[in-house]
C-alpha cells in the first residue's frame, strides 16, 4: 500500500522523522517577529534577527548536497541536528529571557544551519535511494511531510500551547520534536545509500558545488528553482496590505495564506505522482511556470471584481498552493543534470531555494512603495513565464548529446 502510493516503504521512518524535525523547527514562524516587537524590541532589530537567519539558512542549504556526497546523508543529517540543538539551547537560553540581542543572533545563526543540512540532506538521500520511474513521487512525498511539519503542524502546535505554555516554553518543547524526529531518521530508518555514491572529502569536492554552475544547464536550473519559490516568500509581504484596502482583516488573511499552504502540501503527492507520468519538465513548465504566472495576475485582479468576500477570495489564493507543487519534479530531475556529480547539482537546487527567500523580498523592497502591488505581482508573474521557457532546455547529459547527433 505504501508503495503504490509512492512513498518509498525503504524510506519511511525517515520520512516521519523529518515531519516531526520540522514540526520543532517551525514552532516559532508565525510569532517570533510580532512576540519580540511586544517585548519591547525594534522592528529593525527583529528584521536583522530574521535577516542573518536566512544568511545561514541559504549557505547550509547550498552545502547540503556536497555533504551528503563526501559525508553520507547520516553524517550530514547529524550535523544539521547538533546545530539546531547548539543554536535554539543559546537563542533560547541565553537570548529569549534577557532579549540579549548580542546572544540572540550568532546562536539564531546557528540554529539555522539546522533545518536545511537535516532535511535536504534526507532529499538528497530520496534521490540516491529511489528508482528514477518513482522519483517524483517520492519527492512529492518529501514536500508533503517538510511542509505539513514546517508551515502546518508547526503553527498549529504553537497555536494550541502559547495560551498554556507560554511562547519560550513552547519553544523548549520544539527541541523535544526536533530530538524524536532525528531518531527516527538517522538511526530507525536502516536504509542505505550505496558506496559508489559518496566520494572523498576534500576541497575540490566543495569548489565543485560552484565550479559545477559553469555549466548552462545547471546555471538554467539555479534560475528556475530560485523562481520557484517568489510568490511563496513574497506575497505574504505585501498581499495583506493590498487586501485590507478591500476590508479583508489581518485574521482573514491568515486563514487564508494557512489555507494556501494545506493545499500546497497535498497537491505535492498529485504533481509528484502527475510528474512520473505526464513528464517532469511538462509539469513544472504548464503548472509551475504558465499556470502560477496566470494564477497571481487573477489574485491581484480579483478583489477588485469581488470586493469583500472571503471564500472566493480564499479560494483564488489557493490556486497558489496548487501551482505552488507544480515544481516538485524539479527536485527529482536535477541530480540528474549532473549524473557525474549529483551532489553538487542537489546543492544548487537548495541554493535556489534559499536565493528565494532574498530576491523575492528585494523585488518588493523596490517596487511596492512606488508603484503597488499590480507591478510587484506582474513582475513576479514574468519571472514564472521566464521559469515555463527555460524549463525545456533543462535537459540531462544523454539527451543534449542526442540533439547534437540529430544536429550533425
Amino acid at each position: 500500500m505504501i508503495e503504490k502510493i509512492g512513498l518509498p516503504k525503504n524510506l519511511l521512518w525517515g520520512y516521519i522523522g523529518l515531519m516531526l524535525f520540522m514540526i520543532g523547527d517551525g514552532i516559532e514562524q508565525a510569532w517570533i517577529v510580532p512576540y519580540l516587537v511586544e517585548e519591547g524590541m525594534s522592528v529593525t532589530h527583529a528584521s536583522l534577527l530574521i535577516t542573518v537567519y536566512g544568511v545561514t539558512v541559504t549557505i547550509s542549504a547550498w552545502l547540503s548536497g556536497v555533504f551528503v556526497q563526501t559525508l553520507g546523508p547520516r553524517k550530514a543529517m547529524l550535523f544539521g541536528v547538533i546545530a539546531f540543538l547548539i543554536g535554539s539551547v543559546g537563542f533560547i537560553g541565553l537570548g529569549m529571557y534577557s532579549l540579549n540581542l548580542s546572544l540572540m543572533i550568532p546562536f539564531y545563526a546557528i540554529r539555522g544551519f539546522g533545518y536545511p543540512m537535516f532535511a535536504y540532506s534526507f532529499l538528497v538521500w530520496i534521490n540516491y535511494s529511489t528508482p528514477i520511474e518513482r522519483r517524483s513521487s517520492a519527492a512529492g512525498w518529501f514536500w508533503f511531510m517538510f511542509s505539513l511539519g514546517l508551515s502546518v503542524a508547526g503553527p498549529f502546535y504553537a497555536s494550541l500551547f502559547i495560551p498554556v505554555l507560554g511562547h519560550i516554553n513552547v519553544l523548549w518543547s520544539g527541541i523535544l520534536f526536533t530530538v524524536i524526529g532525528a531518531f527516527l531518521a538517522i538511526v530507525i530508518n536502516k536504509d542505505k545509500v550505496p558506496a559508489s555514491e559518496i566520494t572523498q572529502i576534500s576541497l575540490s569536492e566543495f569548489a565543485k558545488a560552484i565550479t559545477i554552475l559553469k555549466r548552462p544547464v545547471i546555471s538554467l536550473g539555479l534560475i528556475v528553482k530560485s523562481i520557484n519559490g517568489f510568490a511563496q516568500y513574497g506575497l505574504l509581504l505585501f498581499l495583506p496590505i493590498y487586501l485590507l484596502e478591500f476590508g479583508y482583516s489581518t485574521t482573514e488573511w491568515l486563514r487564508m495564506w494557512s489555507t494556501v499552504f494545506t493545499v500546497a502540501i497535498f497537491a505535492n503527492l498529485l504533481f509528484g505522482y502527475l510528474g512520473d507520468k505526464w513528464g517532469w519538465r511538462t509539469t513544472i513548465k504548464w503548472v509551475g511556470g504558465y499556470f502560477y504566472a496566470a494564477v497571481l495576475i487573477l489574485v491581484y485582479f480579483m478583489p477588485q471584481m469581488i470586493g469583500h468576500n472571503y471564500w472566493l477570495m480564499t479560494a483564488t489564493l489557493s490556486l497558489c498552493g496548487v501551482a505552488m507543487a507544480g515544481y516538485v519534479p524539479l527536485s527529482a530531475l536535477f541530480p540528474l543534470l549532473a549524473p557525474d556529480n549529483k551532489g553538487a547539482a542537489m546543492s544548487i537546487l537548495n541554493l535556489g531555494a534559499g536565493l528565494s527567500t532574498f530576491i523575492a523580498p528585494a523585488i518588493v523592497t523596490l517596487f511596492f512603495q512606488p508603484f503597488g502591488a499590480g507591478v510587484v505581482i506582474f513582475i513576479y508573474a514574468g519571472f514564472y513565464v521566464l521559469s515555463a521557457i527555460l524549463t525545456p532546455y533543462l535537459k540531462t547529459p544523454e539527451e543534449l548529446e542526442e540533439s547534437r547527433e540529430k544536429v550533425s
